[in-house]
Parts: C-alpha cells; structure tokens; sequence
C-alpha cells in the first residue's frame, strides 16, 4: 500500500484561498482524520489527493508515483489513481439494486460476471448486507445505504480509501455504529484510509492519526492521544474534547521569587517545573490559561487554593454532570463532575484545578505549557 504525500500544496476559488501551502505525509495503511471547521479545507484537500480537484501549486505523491505536479505537469485522473470513495450523500443509482450498485465499477472494468457475483456476495457479507440484494436505495435506512455506498467502494480491491463526511446524514446511534463498522473495515482490508470530518468524537475514536485543519492550514499532526492531551494552540485545545477546553484570559504575575496565574479575580501559585517555565522573563505575561473540565474539581465545601463561582447550570449525562460555573468576572467554566454532587442554580461553589493544564500566548494563541 503506498505512502502518501502532499508538498506545498495550494487551491483558490477565486479570490478565496481555500488549502494554503500544505503539505502532509500519510502512513502506509494509516487511518487519517482531516478534521476540522466547515470552510476549512478539508474537503477540497481530499478531493486534491482523489484526483476531483486540480491543485494550483505543489505535489501529490502516492508512494513512488507522482499523481499530481505543477511544475512537471503532471495530473494523473482519479480513475487512474487506484482509490476508492465514499460520500456523504451515498450517491447510489435510484434505478439500481444493492447487487448492481455495487457490482457497477466491476462492470464497468469489464471483469467477468462470475467473478463480479463472488466479489459482491463476499463485500455484502462483509458489510452485513446479505439478503438486500435486490432493494433499490429507496427500500433501504441511511445505514444501510451507507454500507452498500462503502461496499461500491471497495469493489476494485483500492488501495487508497478516501471518505468524505460519510456519517453525517445519519442519526447519533447508527453513527456510532457505522463508526465500528468502518473501523473494523479498515482493519480488514488494511488500505490506507483518509476520513474528512468535522466531529471531534469521530476523530478520536476511529483514526490513527489527526490532521487539524484551520483556515486553509494544517496546526497540528498527532495521534489522537497526542492531539487531546498536548494541542499546540488554544484553537486546536479548544477544537478537541467534548465538552470543550476551558479557556479563561489571565496573566502571570511574579512576586517575591514566586509565580503566579492571575485571573484578575484570584490567582494561583504555581510551583516546580511549570514555574521554571513561566517565571522566564522572556515569556509572554497575558495568557490563556486552558484546561479540560475533567480536570477541574467543583465543591459546596471549601477547597485549599480555589476559586469562587456561582452554578449557572447543570446536565445530568447519567453517571456525571456538566456543570456550568460563572465567575466572579463572568466567564463561564465547565466541569465535569460526579452525580452525587448535589447541585443548586445560584449555589455559591469551589473551583480547583487539576495539575494538568496548559497556557498558551494570548496573541499567539500558541502553546507555552
């Protein structure tokens, strides 16, 4: 299976730039997120690598082959690219069956109808699709048309997987197990896939790795792992994680050798190596502090070294609870806290913070810690 690589790549819709300057190298049989905001590029880079959308500037390697280059002139056509894709939208043929939906990238590359019948039995099988045959797009649940759409896919035996916000259209409980399926695909037939979406749950829970995307650029490349716990900008920070990073405005303050978080309304000492960090002069003063609310701790009683609020609201999740603090200067933080913290809005409330917390630069918006 081959490596994938963009260098430099860049396209504009008029005077819009919609990739600027990427480039990105994509692992043999990795499952990659293009994650992201909507307008952000992600789709356009997709369509790039499948060949849909020629680029203005840059490269596009698949393996040792170049599929695509503005200064060579080379522009490999998608049927020539050895992929398979999947829609958002499905894009089955109405006046088609199951079977011929399917069975139609076959025919087309004239492969023999006994041939065709085994492979179609098999990648129904596979997707859990046998005995729906002979239904027509019409007669099937979104699900089930997402499965025949991912089987027409895989069809050729393709190298290369591309999706492009397939479960969008789906409700919560088949996206989630659609989310299994395609995962267990991946495994199966261990083609290099890359999956474009918006959902920050759909990235950390399928992919290998995470490619964010923000106004055109690629920010951060990681795993998910890496991506959640160490974002390199208050953007990706606050992109990742459900419920959201916190991110509260505040300043670091020194005073008499020792090093401050000071949020206008209180403050907090910070000691050990996060002091030696901060307490460098070079360091920018006005800040972003940022921290998950997993790591923020909320009591009636009183807590050593906390800050103070007023519950603004709460949402039971079964066996936690989002809760929403005001603070003394109105910004809300959210925690996320066990159900038998009996809870009050207006209830006066403790706020401590967990030891793992980054800061980032507030005009850089990145990481510092």
């Amino acid at each position: 299976m081959p490596e994938i690589r963009l260098k430099d790549v860049e396209k504009s819709f008029g005077k819009t730039i919609a990739v600027d300057d990427v480039s990105l190298d994509i692992r043999n049989r990795d499952f990659l997120a293009l994650l992201g905001p909507s307008g952000c590029g992600k789709t356009t880079t997709l369509r790039m690598i499948a060949g849909l959308e020629e680029p203005d500037k840059g490269e596009i390697h698949f393996g040792d082959q170049i599929v695509y280059s503005s200064e060579r002139g080379i522009s490999l056509p998608a049927s020539e690219r050895r992929l398979g894709l999947v829609f958002q939208n499905y894009a089955l043929w109405p006046h088609m069956t199951c079977f011929e939906n399917v069975a139609f990238p076959m025919k087309v590359k004239k492969i023999p109808e006994q041939e065709i019948r085994a492979r179609v039995k098999e990648l129904m099988d596979l997707l859990h699709l046998y005995g729906l045959e002979s239904r027509y797009p019409s007669e099937l649940s979104g699900g089930q048309q997402q499965r025949v759409s991912l089987a027409r896919a895989l069809t050729t035996n393709p190298e290369i997987l591309l999706l492009d916000e397939p479960l969008s259209n789906l409700d919560a409980k088949l996206r989630v197990e659609m989310r299994s399926e395609i995962k267990r695909i991946h495994h199966l037939i261990g083609c290099t896939c890359i999956y474009v979406t918006h959902d920050q749950s759909e990235a950390l829970s399928m992919s290998g790795t995470i490619a964010i995307m923000n106004e055109g650029r690629i920010v951060q490349v990681g795993t998910p792992a890496e991506i959640y716990d160490d974002p390199n900008s208050a953007f990706v920070a606050s992109f990742i994680g459900a419920p959201s990073t916190n991110l509260v405005d505040a300043s670091i303050s020194r005073q008499d050798a020792r090093i401050y978080i000071d949020f206008g309304f209180g403050k907090l000492e910070l000691t050990g190596e996060v002091e030696k960090i901060l307490g460098d002069p070079t360091q920018p003063s006005e800040v972003v502090f940022g921290i998950r609310p997993e790591d923020v701790n909320i009591s009636g009683k009183e807590i050593t070294d906390a800050l103070h609020g007023d519950v603004y609201s709460f949402l039971y999740l079964g066996r936690s609870q989002i809760v929403e603090v005001a603070l003394p200067d109105g910004h809300i933080i959210r925690a996320l806290a066990p159900v038998k913290e009996t809870l009050k809005i207006g209830q006066k409330i403790h706020v401590a913070f967990n030891e793992n917390f980054h800061i980032f630069d507030r005009k850089s918006g990145q990481a510092i810690l």
